[in-house]
C-alpha cells in the first residue's frame, strides 16, 4: 500500500522572495488558463478534449514564446497542466461542474511543486524551495 505524504508550511519570506512567489502564482495562473482554452476550444471543434500528455508536450513550446516562464519552477507548471487535466476528468465523470478560468483578484493564490532530486531540503527552521531559495 502507498502512503502520500503533503506537508503545508507557513513562510515567512523577504520582499524578493514575494515578488518571486507572486510572479509564481501569476505563470502558473497563465499556463492554467491558457491550456483550459485550449482545451475548450478543441471540445467545441471535435467534441473531445485534450488529454495531459499533449497540453505537457506543449509546454516547452509555450516556454520558448514567453521567456518569462523559463525563470519559475518547470514542475509548479506542469502541475497547472496537470490541474487542468484532472478538472475536465471529473468533470467528465460529473463529479463537479466545468471548470473556470483563475482570476488574480482571487484571494487564495496557491501552486504545487513536488520533491524530486532534492530540490527541496529543510535546513534547521528554514524551507529551501526550488527558485525561491
Amino acid at each position: 500500500m502507498i502512503v502520500h505524504q503533503a506537508y503545508k508550511y507557513r513562510i515567512y519570506p523577504n520582499t524578493e522572495q514575494q515578488q518571486l512567489i507572486r510572479r509564481m502564482f501569476g505563470c502558473c495562473r497563465f499556463v492554467f488558463n491558457h491550456f483550459l482554452e485550449e482545451w475548450n476550444q478543441t471540445y467545441a471543434e471535435t467534441g473531445k478534449g485534450l488529454s495531459y500528455q499533449t497540453c505537457a508536450t506543449q509546454l516547452p513550446v509555450l516556454k520558448t514564446q514567453y521567456d518569462w516562464l523559463k525563470e519559475v519552477d518547470s514542475i509548479a507548471l506542469q502541475s497547472a497542466v496537470r490541474h487542468v487535466a484532472d478538472s475536465f476528468d471529473r468533470f467528465f465523470k460529473k463529479q463537479n461542474q466545468a471548470p473556470r478560468f483563475k482570476s488574480r483578484r482571487h484571494p487564495v493564490q496557491s501552486y504545487t511543486t513536488k520533491f524530486t532530486n532534492g530540490n527541496i531540503a529543510i535546513e534547521g527552521n528554514r524551507l529551501k524551495l526550488p527558485k525561491l531559495g
